[in-house]
């Protein structure tokens, strides 16, 4: 139903700007026509194919809160799942800022959205413009391009004067957007525009009625390969480009008007340098960019759309990635079926099919022992998260105290099973971290956290995303932070007493620093500088999860050197795992003699006294590193006849055998049982 704005007085001094346009009287009482998500012509639409999918998501998909739609085009998709909590991305800045218009929970005056529609529709701008000088008689007629033009920079005029919201000024964009597309002279996308199409069809902005009682979903504009890093879901649905068709060649003109840039346009169908925007996806590198994306999703599901036209069309139709490696990459990280339109099941090598069918790969992630690991908030250097699969097995199958001697990030302890976890390193200021995010709840972290950020103006990429900061991933924030994170570090080395603030500081540094590292200089003074990095959505779900677990209360703290531990915490029934320095690397805790031989020596001694009371213990260490052998380890462990297993780093597992000390490090678990 249209909605009837009644004899309401238009306040046109509020809305005129000086010299920008000739405004033409309009009726008071005025007819306002109304447009939805799928009212918009786009390539891979699938807005026809929305009940399939939320059929079987329902139908396969337990416990789904949150749903991301990583390529989300126009957000069709992400609109059949708004009784959820929404993550959208696209790498169009077209897109995303329509998806701030459909998605955005941001209250916003309908009322002035309203009024300056109808502003719009009845306004005839008498100046030249951007859009007039570089398109007219092209995709629109010369008059629809000075209103293009017109409109455009008075929505950016009034958002920069604060006179519109970001939710009001998606909306006025994304109505405009949708306008064009209904006139274009083109049939469907701009690649080209039609020679001799009709070019008098009149621009009539339309009102965008998003869903009311919008929760407070998150909306990207990023590569969706990175932004899989930093986020985590129930369902994650996948909708790449599927074969050469480039995406920001077919709506090049839309992404230039969403942006506003006013970059030089070149060519017959008046492109801009597109080069930042092209996709993996659409070349060669397609298979490769997948199986990358798919290995660092964080989610219980994975759901891919997928045509069946590997073969079927001509080289620039045909899908880039085949089913065999579809299968293949989707496998490796879970349980997959597959479904066509009709529901039936695919099958890899049928070759008889015929027309062009949608198919959806459904990954359940994970079993129930790997959904429970979690990593450490600490990008701690030796961390063993990636070695998890590998080490878990190999312990015990009943532990009654688990100690890990060298916690470090605490990966290892806080993934065991125990009646009872002891974590301990020599680190008092490591120590003290997780301390305070033990005892402090986690509401009080967090709000401490965004305080400080908030204090030293620091980046919040997670509720901004990078362009807010004129940047991407790769380039990364520290241009930007480093003002503010030089200036944290000065008040953190400056401040006093060491309380809970103090190491809650400690801990946005080491967020905001280079490589998320924990360093002090001789004078005790943290002395990193800032990183590329920021709280980001990715980390916040670490930490999260972290403390969850850690407030557990068989997770104890302690702070000792692995020789003054008490020896009373450590009977026949304990496991004691050992992640010590190792002697013949090179990292930060391992500077200026941070571990030297004697160290190693004293360590070897203390598990020697350990395995001769009975209690097992699990050592992990290199046996050589880059031409380097740990002679003093070897000749410990053939000494003592220890078993040592080889950890590979593609997460198998085999028997250490000595043919080549010269090459990768060779990471090994030495074991006493």
């Amino acid at each position: 139903m249209p909605i009837i704005l009644k004899n309401e007085q238009i306040q046109y001094d509020i809305f005129n700007k000086k010299n920008l346009a000739k405004v033409i009287p309009f009726p008071y009482t005025k007819e306002l026509k109304t447009c939805k998500i799928n009212n918009k012509r786009y390539l891979g639409n699938k807005y026809k194919l929305l009940n399939f999918i939320r059929s079987i998501v329902d139908k396969e998909c337990e416990d789904v809160n949150t749903v991301a739609d990583i390529f989300a085009g126009t957000g069709a998709v992400a609109s059949a799942f708004t009784d959820k909590l929404l993550i959208t991305n696209d790498i169009l800045y077209s897109n995303y800022i329509c998806h701030v218009a459909w998605f955005g929970k941001q209250k916003y005056s309908l009322n002035k959205v309203k009024r300056l529609i109808l502003f719009y529709n009845n306004s005839t701008p008498s100046k030249e413009n951007y859009m007039s000088d570089n398109f007219s008689n092209t995709f629109f007629s010369y008059e629809n391009c000075k209103k293009i033009g017109f409109i455009r920079e008075d929505i950016e005029s009034r958002f920069k004067a604060a006179e519109i919201n970001e939710k009001e000024r998606a909306l006025l964009i994304t109505s405009l957007l949708y306008a064009m597309d209904k006139i274009a002279n083109t049939c469907g996308h701009y690649d080209a525009y039609i020679k001799n199409g009709n070019l008098n069809k009149k621009l009539e902005l339309l009102l965008p009625t998003p869903e009311d009682n919008l929760k407070n979903n998150q909306m990207f504009n990023k590569d969706a390969n990175e932004l899989v890093k930093e986020i985590s879901a129930d369902l994650i649905y996948i909708d790449p480009p599927y074969n050469s068709r480039q995406y920001c060649d077919a709506y090049h003109l839309l992404e230039n008007v969403a942006k506003w840039d006013k970059p030089k346009v070149s060519g017959v169908a008046r492109k801009m340098n597109r080069d930042s925007l092209k996709s993996d996806y659409c070349t060669s590198q397609a298979t490769e960019a997948f199986r990358n994306l798919v290995n660092n999703i964080q989610a219980k599901y994975i759901l891919l759309s997928y045509n069946n036209m590997e073969t079927k069309g001509n080289s620039r139709s045909n899908a880039k990635i085949s089913d065999e490696d579809i299968l293949s990459i989707l496998k490796a990280k879970g349980e997959v079926k597959v479904f066509s339109q009709q529901y039936k099941a695919f099958t890899t090598g049928k070759s008889n099919i015929k027309g062009n069918e949608e198919r959806l790969f459904l990954c359940k992630c994970y079993s129930e022992s790997k959904k429970n690991l979690i990593q450490s908030p600490m990008n701690y250097i030796g961390g063993k998260y990636r070695l998890l699969k590998q080490i878990l097995p190999n312990f015990p199958k009943e532990i009654n105290t688990f100690i890990d001697l060298f916690a470090g990030g605490g990966n290892v302890g806080v993934n065991v099973s125990a009646k009872q976890i002891i974590l301990n390193d020599s680190d008092s200021y490591l120590y003290n971290i997780y301390r305070v995010f033990q005892q402090k709840s986690k509401a009080d972290i967090l709000s401490m956290i965004e305080g400080i950020i908030s204090e030293f103006s620091l980046s919040e990429s997670s509720k901004y995303g990078y362009e807010y900061y004129a940047c991407t991933s790769n380039q990364g924030l520290q241009n930007y932070n480093k003002k503010g994170f030089n200036r944290l570090r000065n008040v953190f080395n400056s401040y006093s007493p060491k309380d809970d603030k103090y190491y809650i500081l400690l801990y946005v540094l080491i967020i905001y620093s280079f490589n998320n590292q924990l360093r002090f200089n001789n004078k005790g003074a943290f002395n990193l500088p800032v990183g590329k990095r920021d709280f980001n959505s990715k980390m916040k779900m670490k930490l999260s999860l972290f403390i969850d677990r850690i407030k557990s209360n068989n997770i104890n703290f302690t702070n000792f050197d692995f020789r003054n531990f008490p020896v009373e915490k450590i009977d026949k029934k304990s496991f004691v795992y050992v992640d010590p320095p190792y002697l013949i690397t090179c990292a930060t805790y391992n500077e200026k003699n941070g571990w030297t031989e004697n160290d190693e020596k004293d360590l070897l001694k203390y598990l020697k006294e350990l395995d001769v009371k009975g209690i097992k213990f699990a050592l992990s260490n290199v046996l050589s590193s880059k031409g380097k052998e740990n002679t003093l380890l070897i000749n410990w462990i053939q000494e003592n006849n220890y078993k040592v297993i080889h950890l590979d780093y593609s997460y198998g597992n085999s028997n250490y055998q000595t043919k080549d000390k010269t090459s990768k490090p060779q990471e090994v678990l030495v074991i006493n049982y």
